[in-house]
């Protein structure tokens, strides 16, 4: 197996393992979200990380390889500092808030990773790879700008009609 092939498959191992725990986060955050837009967008978000963990399999798969047991320490860093930060707010505006930023950084680890392994796989030739992970990729953006639209549209005037209650 070559190296850079080898490399590909561990990347992929990882954002398996990204996926899972980005599911798990996911379904402990939409008990504590206020805004209705927001927790309807982490609904249809759990549904679709599920398919991209499905992706991963499915590319992991066209390699011959499988996800194993690896662990991603970035995700689980990422997923950490979101639990820590919840748990200092109460619910409400400022919690929402806090929940986007958390979730936005997770999107951008996993833009950043799948960016990599797209251009990678299509580097080695592997087009079914590259196309499963470019559709994951997409999304991923497309997700980040719909945390970045909710945030401007409702949670932040939120937050900032309770600042000005509270002054």
């Amino acid at each position: 197996m070559t190296e850079l092939r080898t490399m590909l498959i561990d990347q992929l191992k990882d954002a398996f393992s990204a996926e899972k725990q980005a599911i798990q986060i996911l379904r402990k955050t939409l008990r504590k979200v206020s805004e209705p837009k927001l927790k309807e967008g982490i609904e249809a978000h759990i549904g679709q990380t599920e398919e991209q963990r499905d992706r991963v399999e499915q590319a992991l798969g066209a390699l011959n390889a499988r996800p194993g047991r690896k662990v991603c320490e970035a995700m689980r860093g990422l997923v950490e500092e979101a639990q820590h930060e919840m748990e200092e707010q109460d619910k409400g505006p400022v919690l929402d808030l806090v929940i986007v930023a958390s979730q936005q950084r997770i999107e951008h680890y996993e833009i950043a990773a799948y960016g990599t392994m797209v251009e990678l796989a299509k580097a080695m030739g592997e087009k079914q790879v590259a196309d499963l992970l470019a559709a994951t990729l997409a999304e991923e953006k497309a997700q980040d700008e719909q945390l970045t639209e909710v945030t401007r549209s409702s949670i932040l005037p939120a937050a900032l009609e309770g600042e000005k209650q509270a002054a």
